[in-house]
């Protein structure tokens, strides 16, 4: 039903028939009058109240349909707003994530810990003995920008390597530092110079933790007795993790272990594990513990990890998505209401009676108040203590059809019955994933809305086509009255100076012409 009333247009219509009405009194009078001379006609009103009588009943009719057009429009687009933002908002109640949501507690230092999918609430002791480490070499002095020799060094980390070619062009220590670091193929190793008391040495780090991640470097044609080949270093992994070690001939050559590969060592209820990285994904399911020096104490010492469901995190998300489907709700009630007290004509809301927002509320309201799962297994949003408010028990602060939380339900339904609540937002048939199918049909192309607005939309395309023949048949209507008029005008005036003419040669009423003086 449209929010503009039909009274209204037929009244401005019968409006401005009266007035077209009252200038033709106006005129006729005015013809008579002329007659006598007294024509006071005006043409440009005339016109005009006569081409208003014929078409501004249909002006008003159209400008109406044009008006109801529009704000059906606005309304259908603040739905799809609505719509929008409920869907695009409950992304966790609709990809299964929604349980997954965890808050950690670790007792003493060293340690922190984050949960994600496929943790499981409780306490885990945990233990570190070593945290993995990246092995750090440091070669022998050299004197500054001393010449090596020339030769070929090929560097290996783990099972990656690469061979670099040492020429007069780059065979100081600098140079080869600069010709590691910006091979393109380079393994996993950085290379810088530290200069000391006895000179400058060649330090090369690998960029990754891991017992399995030892640097080795290998010289080839250099000449015998180079001090090139005082950079040839071998370095053996440790077993099941432990710290790596470099041969005795790297040792008298002058290499050093800063800093040894080694995997991170810990244990997890008793039960011992290893990590290349301290950051620890494989240990406890759904957990990342972050391990770091700090957690490795002499004796070692547990700390308890304890995971624990963020109930508070989930809660908010599920108060969010009510509220924002309560506006979905309230919008399309207020834009299908009906107020039995407002005027004739405009009762009732600019979307009443619309098919598509009707199913809209429907299919919607049918996927809150439906079931996930069979038998004694399903669940609910009521389950969860989110209900919909009944017709009899609506409110203006709640009406018909949105949802409202009873908080300790939904509490105790996370707190005892995680599985359910998940099973409820599954990301295949879930209430979050039902409601987002729908709203992604009704915006598509083809879909309730995007119809809905495409079939206005050519409605006020054809209404427009509508106004401009009206206007070209007003414009048409102006030129051919004001020409009747004008014409009809210059008769009146020609025939008021015949009647003063044959007054003047025969005499009026109060007069004796000219003739009939002259007879006397």
């Amino acid at each position: 039903m449209s929010t503009i009333s039909t009274a209204t247009t037929a009244a401005t219509a019968a409006q401005t028939q009266a007035s077209a009405n009252a200038a033709l009194a106006e005129a006729a009078q005015s013809i008579i009058s002329g007659a006598t001379g007294n024509s006071s006609m005006d043409v440009n009103a005339l016109v005009t109240a006569m081409v208003n009588a014929k078409t501004a009943g249909q002006s008003a009719s159209l400008a109406a349909a044009q008006s109801n057009d529009n704000t059906k429009l606005s309304a259908i687009g603040t739905l799809s707003s609505a719509l929008s933002t409920l869907q695009t908002t409950m992304t966790s109640l609709t990809d299964g994530t929604l349980m997954s949501t965890f808050t950690t507690n670790v007792t003493g230092t060293g340690i922190t810990a984050s949960g994600a999918a496929g943790a499981v609430a409780g306490s885990y002791d945990v233990t570190v003995s070593q945290i993995a480490k990246a092995q750090s070499l440091t070669s022998t002095g050299f004197a500054t920008d001393e010449k090596l020799g020339t030769g070929t060094m090929q560097i290996s980390v783990g099972s990656k390597s690469m061979s670099i070619n040492i020429t007069s062009s780059n065979n100081t220590l600098s140079g080869i530092a600069a010709a590691i670091n910006n091979a393109s193929g380079n393994p996993g190793v950085s290379a810088t110079i530290v200069t000391g008391t006895d000179g400058q040495h060649l330090v090369l780090n690998s960029t990754t933790t891991g017992a399995s991640n030892v640097i080795s470097t290998t010289i080839t044609g250099a000449a015998s007795g180079s001090d090139l080949n005082k950079l040839g270093v071998s370095s053996t992994a440790g077993a099941n993790g432990a710290a790596s070690t470099i041969s005795d001939d790297s040792v008298t050559n002058g290499w050093s272990q800063s800093a040894t590969a080694q995997d991170a060592m810990y244990k997890v209820g008793g039960v011992a594990g290893t990590s290349s990285s301290n950051t620890v994904t494989s240990a406890i399911k759904g957990v990342t513990l972050n391990l770091t020096a700090a957690a490795v104490t002499t004796p070692a010492s547990t700390q308890t990890v304890t995971i624990s469901q963020d109930t508070s995190s989930i809660s908010s998300a599920i108060s969010n998505f009510v509220s924002l489907y309560n506006t979905v709700v309230s919008t399309i009630n207020s834009y299908t209401s009906f107020n039995s007290s407002a005027s004739a004509g405009s009762q009732g809301g600019v979307l009443l009676g619309n098919s598509a927002v009707n199913t809209i509320k429907n299919q919607l309201s049918a996927i809150i108040g439906s079931a996930v799962g069979k038998g004694s297994g399903s669940i609910s949003l009521a389950s969860l203590g989110i209900s919909q408010v009944s017709s009899l028990d609506a409110t203006a602060e709640q009406p018909a059809g949105t949802l409202t939380i009873d908080s300790d339900k939904l509490t105790d339904a996370l707190t005892n019955n995680a599985t359910g609540v998940s099973q409820l937002f599954n990301a295949i048939n879930g209430v979050g994933a039902q409601l987002t199918d729908k709203i992604s049909s009704y915006l598509s192309t083809g879909g309730l809305l995007t119809s809905e607005t495409d079939s206005i939309n050519k409605d006020l395309a054809n209404i427009s086509t509508q106004q401009t023949t009206l206007t070209n048949y007003a414009a048409q209507l102006t030129s051919d009255y004001n020409a009747q008029f004008t014409a009809l005008n210059t008769l009146m005036a020609s025939m008021n100076q015949n009647t003063q003419y044959l007054t003047a040669l025969f005499g009026g009423t109060n007069s004796a012409g000219a003739m009939a003086t002259n007879k006397s």
